[in-house]
């Protein structure tokens, strides 16, 4: 097990606080004393890729880190007992304001987020999302700018986190593919 990996970091039982919390397998520590098994699966995530009515691309640029002021898709977590549909709903209003009238699935990937010097395993759910038209967008929540971007500019090398770099790349293939 890596010091990195998730688990590392838990050296006692969150049940009953024994330190006999040991590496079950690659994903889980049981512990020893109450049977007590953690398993660190991923985290839902989502990103919308957004189109308006000129077929540009809507682009936030981060805030915070990590890779704050680099390129990114309006999205985030998924709360507890929210919907995947509703999570990429409500992150897109945090972050610019809009409201979404559709989320159609595209495609998942799988991602390492590192928050707080500690490594979260997500799988990102990408979203083709459309716009009420009626609202301005601002950005706001942890997007410090949000813009259209002509699809001829959109250069996943521009796009600070792994997964939405590789997202942007395949969604890309699959624009063109269909144009």
């Amino acid at each position: 097990m890596t010091k990195n990996h998730p688990l590392a970091r838990f050296l006692h039982c969150p049940c009953c606080g024994s330190p006999q919390f040991e590496v079950h397998d690659a994903r889980a520590k049981r512990c020893a004393a109450c049977g007590f098994t953690y398993y660190a699966n991923a985290a839902c995530a989502t990103a919308a890729i957004i189109l308006n009515s000129r077929g540009d691309l809507l682009v936030v640029r981060r805030a915070f880190d990590p890779a704050a002021g680099t390129l990114d898709l309006p999205g985030g977590f998924v709360d507890p007992e929210e919907t995947a549909e509703a999570g990429i709903m409500r992150e897109v209003r945090e972050e610019t304001g809009g409201e979404c009238t559709a989320a159609d699935y595209l495609f998942s990937l799988p991602n390492m987020y590192e928050f707080s010097n500690f490594i979260v395993h997500t799988t990102d759910l990408f979203f083709r999302c459309t716009l009420r038209e009626a609202a301005p967008l601002l950005p706001a929540d942890d997007a410090a700018e949000l813009f259209w971007q002509p699809i001829g500019e959109v250069r996943p090398a521009d796009f600070g986190l792994p997964s939405i770099r590789e997202g942007v790349r395949k969604w890309l293939k699959m624009y063109h593919s269909n144009q």
